[in-house]
Parts: C-alpha cells; sequence; structure tokens
C-alpha cells in the first residue's frame, strides 16, 4: 500500500519550521504517524512523500533515517519502510528505560523550582477529555504532560532521550492501549500529585512520585496479555 493509497487519506500536516528540510519532513511524518494517520501496514514510498511536501527525495531519505533512529518507523529490503508494529514487549522495554531517567530529570526541575504553566495545562485539558471520554485526545495531553516537565530538565542528553521514548510510548498506546483505560482517572490523579510536588519544589517527592506512576504502568502492560499486537 502506497502513501497516497492509504486509507487514512495520504494527509500529511503542513511542514512548520525546523533546522533542515530532514527535519521538516521528518516532524511532519512523526506527526501523522502518532496521531495514527499512518498505519503499520502502511509504506512510506519516498518519491509521493516528497511529491506531496513539495521537497526532493533526499530530504525524505534523511528523515527516513531520522525516524528509523528513534524506532519509529522500520526498514527493510523486502517489507521497505513502515510504522513500527509495537508488542507489549516493546512497550515493557519503553517504560522500563522511562523509569530509569524520568523521575530524576522531574527531580532535577522540581529542585530548579521553575514555573511549569505547560505542564498545568497539559493536565487541566487531560481533566477535560477524561470526563467527554475522548482516550485518544486525552493519552495525547498526557504526553504533553510529561514531556513539559521534563524538559526543563539541564541535562540535554536525557532530555533527547526521553523525548524519543515519549513518541515510542505514545505509539504504544495508539497500537496496543487503544481504546479507554480503567486506570485513567488514577492516572490523571497521579499527575495531579507529581504536578502539585513540582511546584512545591519537593523534588524528593517529585521523584518518588514519578517512579511509582511509571512502576504502574509497566505493571499494567505485564498484566495486560500475551506478546502480540492489537492495532
Amino acid at each position: 500500500m502506497s502513501l497516497t493509497d492509504a486509507p487514512w487519506g495520504g494527509s500529511l500536516p503542513a511542514l512548520g519550521r525546523a533546522t533542515s528540510q530532514a527535519d521538516l519532513v521528518a516532524a511532519s511524518l512523526r506527526e501523522a504517524i502518532l496521531a495514527g494517520r499512518i498505519r503499520p501496514d502502511d509504506v512510506l514510498v519516498e518519491r509521493r512523500i516528497a511529491e506531496q511536501l513539495g521537497v526532493s527525495k533526499t530530504p525524505v531519505r534523511e528523515a527516513f533515517i531520522q525516524l528509523d533512529n528513534s524506532g519509529l518507523v522500520t526498514t527493510t529490503r523486502n517489507r521497505g519502510v513502515r510504522v513500527r508494529d509495537m508488542t507489549r514487549t516493546d512497550a515493557q522495554h519503553v517504560y522500563e528505560q522511562r523509569v530509569l531517567l524520568e523521575p530524576w530529570a522531574v527531580a532535577t526541575v522540581a529542585h530548579q523550582d521553575v514555573p511549569v504553566p505547560d505542564a498545568e495545562n497539559a493536565h487541566r485539558r487531560a481533566a477535560e477529555l477524561l470526563q467527554a471520554g475522548e482516550w485518544s485526545a486525552m493519552a495525547m495531553e498526557n504526553r504533553k504532560f510529561h514531556w513539559a516537565l521534563y524538559r526543563q530538565c539541564p541535562n540535554p542528553l536525557v532530555v533527547s532521550t526521553l523525548d524519543a521514548l515519549q513518541d515510542l510510548t505514545a505509539l504504544a498506546v495508539l497500537q496496543i492501549f487503544w481504546e479507554m483505560s480503567p486506570t485513567a482517572a488514577a492516572e490523571h490523579d497521579e499527575h495531579g500529585a507529581i504536578l502539585r510536588a513540582v511546584k512545591a519544589g519537593d523534588a524528593d517527592g517529585a521523584e518518588r512520585l514519578m517512579r511509582e506512576h511509571i512502576t504502574a504502568s509497566i505493571e499494567r502492560v505485564r498484566e495486560s496479555g500475551d506478546d502480540a499486537t492489537i492495532a
């Protein structure tokens, strides 16, 4: 199946600002993938993406390399470039990496005592979406909440690693945990407790709460069934 023949219509978001054309193409494809408009069975055709986005094939090829390095796509000689098909084991591995880094990153933010308005806004919007039962949109706001907290960590390598892990988390939620989670309300409350600890400058509390929060996700993945996709 080609990009233009895909059931989602082949629609990609408009290009925004970035440091290179490859970055722009990668950002457009990443948004389409994480919004579910490009599915694992869709083949990403270099020439057709270049035509749609008005660029040469070179930045598209470079964007494929970026997305392959981040884990969002897989590239094989026989099957071409496709969105990664996540399994529960993949999801567990992502959360296990996050639990090693994200609690520490959030603790450093709490220690700096900096304002976190983006996290507050994401948490508020998530509450509205939870009330409306809009799970997919709420999952994206939850991702923004995590990003808004750890992005102020002074270690750019940690931030970069967590960015990639957040993309894979979003892909796992999209492909595996696609329906409303029965623990969504509890997870939202956990976010609220983490946010309060960060705003209070309680680094130890923020670190502990974030570790417990991600560990609970690991347990949910382990209990969710066999190693198989549910895309």
